[in-house]
């Protein structure tokens, strides 16, 4: 399997296409600001063909290329329907301005083709199998794409803005929640297999047992306990 991915714009969303081969047919995850020009370079890198675009979340900073690389490419978009708003009205998804200067770099709105996602679909896209699974807590519809074991590779586990090498998603931005985000690792992450890899939507790649070791937040919700810190990690 080839998963290329790499980080984007002013905030340093990753943005990751997967597919089985190079050559083949591909799966964009999360193209976010200034995103586009980073996908068509891999894409002719790899010789690979875009099918769907699928999003973790409906925040500017990872959906801002979707008009753009959907139209390029006649794809479409899916992404969970508590966050599709958030494409033709990012400022009410952050509670304030994103600023003039940002905002005039940006395609607002929503490409041709959107479809909604749904906890526990089975999304088959360019022959590969996404589970997808709500996860709301840094949005109300934020959600996490895992792809199963094989003999060659463990599985892999999107975690968007959910979980993050050592924190978690922000909860401070409209629709966060901080009871809902625990919940969400509980039920999402914690079963998850230590072999699991997580590719999240900023920063480096890690394990779920790296994180059940290390990560504060996961740790206290393996062991019952809330949590009063307050991560500020991506958008």
């Amino acid at each position: 399997m080839l998963i290329a991915g790499f980080p984007a714009g002013a905030w340093g969303t990753n943005c990751y296409l997967v597919a089985p081969a190079a050559g083949e047919e591909c799966v964009i995850i999360d193209p976010g600001h200034q995103a586009a020009q980073g996908v068509e370079e891999t894409l002719k890198k790899h010789r690979l063909k875009p099918v769907a675009v699928v999003l973790t979340h409906g925040h500017i900073d990872h959906v801002a290329s979707v008009v753009p690389v959907c139209g390029a490419h006649d794809v479409p978009a899916w992404i969970h329907p508590s966050d599709r708003y958030m494409m033709s009205d990012p400022e009410k998804a952050l509670g304030r301005s994103i600023g003039m200067p940002l905002m005039g770099e940006l395609t607002v709105g929503e490409p041709d083709d959107v479809r909604e996602l749904t906890d526990g679909a089975e999304l088959k896209l360019a022959g590969l199998e996404f589970s997808v699974a709500h996860a709301p807590g840094h949005t109300k519809g934020s959600v996490t794409f895992r792809m199963p074991e094989s003999t060659e590779i463990p599985s892999v586990f999107f975690s968007g803005d959910l979980l993050f090498a050592g924190s978690v998603g922000r909860t401070d931005l409209p629709g966060g929640d901080m009871d809902e985000m625990l919940a969400s690792l509980a039920r999402v992450c914690l079963p998850l297999d230590n072999s699991t890899v997580v590719l999240s939507g900023h920063g480096p790649q890690t394990t779920i047992g790296q994180e059940r070791a290390t990560n504060p937040y996961l740790r206290d919700v393996a062991a019952g306990l809330g949590s009063t810190k307050a991560p500020r990690r991506g958008m």
